[in-house]
């Protein structure tokens, strides 16, 4: 099914056929509202360099449509509101061999025309409290849709948010089910390896706390994927400033096992991470440790972004008892007078990794990506980016990955 015919006249219509309008709209209901279409132009190439690879690439060019369309709150003591999320996802070339991309669905050798799906939620807001029920796009620590395709993963659910004590945040919330980037189906939740075992009931619970002018963050939080496994999570944030430069620490504890009728078998992993990070004018240097405890790697739900500072373009460097470490360098072209142009390269080195009852896995990869948003004229706000990451492992695919992707939001109201 195609939504292109219908991304500005299904949220007006949603909205005008709720009870009460003409209040709302002298409350803030539609006042306060926005809408805006965000299309990504996607063009993925991974060549898979190993000799007895299956197949020698996947390549294919898409383009996505993401409808996110907010109405603002209706006054008194319990605002009410409505987001809606649409997505499309059309084809411009695949097949020959060359699917697999995670940009479209796929069936064997042939990918799919297009795709689509249109979810909403209901939200509800107290003082500095707010409650959403529906189609989600949670971005939490412990909890992140993942957003690396032509369109973002979505959730089905409930997410409650309260920041009633000053630089104190509490969220608690529950997911049923899930869409991946490349389909338009609700699914149950499993973890990434095992998707075999799935559950209807992710629950999570947390807060962050922000002191000393917001530079120092303290997190903990826990969640479970009922009957399959446990997760707790402790993070530690810390910005410096020290003359002109900026220094800044992240570090970050998660802690998994099985749970109730573990449908996924044991779960032992612990998985410990640090950053240190330093910037000054346009520049930005930061390394980070990584290291795995334990028989299994990092659990997370599949296929989301976990929190782990070296899960990046192609690998997550998370294996079972994998050690790694990474360096990274970002520039900012503004400092140099071309605004809206940036730069980074990284290089992520692992090893240690269990394999086969061995630690002699080793794996790194290198990464280039950079960005350019036009800052004036008629081409305003649009985006240019390619990323390249070349991967090397004894143990798992060595590949060579391009992505050239084209970005514009164009707001409807």
């Amino acid at each position: 099914m195609s939504l292109t015919k219908h991304f500005t006249a299904r949220p007006l219509l949603l909205l005008s056929t709720l009870p009460g309008l003409a209040m709302a709209q002298e409350q803030g209901f539609i006042e306060d509202a926005t809408a805006a279409v965000q299309m990504r132009n996607f063009y993925f190439n991974r060549d898979f360099r190993d000799s007895d690879a299956a197949k020698a690439k996947s390549e294919e060019w898409a383009q996505g449509f993401l409808l996110n369309a907010q109405s603002g709150y209706t006054q008194g003591p319990v605002g009410i509101g409505v987001d809606l999320i649409g997505r499309l996802g059309v084809k411009l070339d695949s097949g020959g061999g060359r699917t697999g991309s995670l940009l479209l669905p796929a069936d064997g050798d042939r990918s799919a025309d297009d795709f689509s799906s249109l979810g909403a939620a209901v939200k509800l807001k107290v003082s500095r409290t707010e409650l959403k029920v529906g189609e989600l796009l949670p971005t939490l620590p412990i909890l992140q849709y993942n957003d690396a395709r032509l369109l973002p993963q979505t959730f089905q659910g409930a997410m409650l948010t309260s920041k009633e004590i000053t630089g104190l945040t509490l969220n608690a919330g529950q997911m049923r089910s899930f869409t991946q980037r490349n389909s338009s189906d609700r699914e149950d939740l499993f973890i990434d390896g095992r998707a075999f075992a799935t559950s209807d009931r992710y629950n999570y619970l947390g807060g962050e706390y922000r002191f000393n002018q917001e530079r120092t963050m303290l997190g903990l939080w826990g969640a479970e994927l009922e009957d399959i496994y446990r997760q707790r999570f402790i993070q530690f944030t810390h910005k410096q400033p020290v003359g002109a430069w900026t220094l800044g620490t992240h570090i970050g504890l998660l802690d998994s096992e099985e749970q109730g009728q573990a449908k996924a078998g044991k779960i032992d992993n612990r998985s410990f991470y640090s950053t240190f990070s330093a910037a000054h004018g346009g520049h930005t240097l930061m390394a980070a440790w990584q290291r795995m405890y334990g028989e299994d790697g990092t659990i997370w739900l599949s296929p989301t972004t976990t929190v782990l500072p070296s899960d990046i373009q192609v690998r997550n460097f998370a294996s079972a008892q994998e050690k790694a470490w990474q360096l990274r360098y970002d520039y900012n072209f503004a400092s140099m007078g071309v605004p809206g142009l940036t730069a980074f390269v990284r290089y992520v080195s692992g090893d240690n990794v269990l394999v086969a009852g061995r630690n002699d896995g080793k794996e790194w990869e290198r990464d280039f990506d950079v960005s350019y948003v036009i800052q004036s004229g008629a081409l305003k706000n649009l985006g240019l980016r390619w990323r390249n990451a070349m991967v090397r492992s004894g143990f798992g695919p060595s590949v060579d990955d391009n992505r050239l992707i084209v970005s514009y939001s164009l707001a409807l109201f």
